[in-house]
């Protein structure tokens, strides 16, 4: 592994661990109340949250107290949660144990960090260059996807379904995490 992969891997690492101890304390917090949740309300949750950066980077004003940073971690955490509902059968248990849903997102996140290891090694830490507004662009077009997807109930001619995009929106949001941490 280069010095740089390696470096980044650390970097996803910490804000790995920041979103899962914010799953944690939400989890002790409602339990997993997410779990009535539909995939389309999920979606319009992230759409919300990637509105309202974008909304933040383009005004650079903000007038409530979340950060961009907790946005983005909101968008982290609920792909998650959309994948650990879609792997879910519809008639599973409403409320899980925080173990349970603990091991599903530590699960999810490996899979995904495997798929970012992957594509920074074909495109060479290329996200490093790219701005962080990009990002948000391209998670607004992922949920853009996924609500066609949605609208075509989930069927694709040639795409991929939408889990796939659940994940590019994890990784687009832990690199913009990383960018605005190294502006900081």
């Amino acid at each position: 592994m280069n010095p740089e992969a390696n470096h980044t891997s650390l970097q996803y690492d910490e804000v790995v661990k920041a979103c899962r101890d914010i799953f944690s304390k939400k989890i002790r917090d409602y339990g997993t109340s997410w779990r009535v949740l539909r995939p389309s309300s999920l979606t319009d949750q992230i759409f919300i949250k990637a509105q309202r950066i974008r909304t933040v980077e383009q005004t650079l004003e903000r007038r409530v107290s979340d950060t961009i940073e907790d946005e983005f971690i909101g968008i982290i955490n609920y792909s998650i949660i959309a994948l650990i509902q879609l792997e879910l059968p519809e008639d599973a248990p409403v409320h899980l144990a925080e173990q349970q849903a603990l091991q599903m997102f530590d699960s999810h996140f490996s899979g995904i960090k495997s798929l970012m290891e992957n594509k920074n090694h074909d495109y060479g830490e290329a996200w490093r260059s790219m701005r962080t507004s990009s990002f948000t662009d391209l998670i607004l077009m992922k949920i853009m996807r996924i609500k066609q997807i949605e609208e075509n109930d989930g069927q694709t001619l040639i795409s991929e379904g939408v889990a796939s995009h659940y994940m590019d929106m994890v990784n687009y949001s832990v690199f913009a995490l990383i960018q605005l941490k190294e502006k900081a």
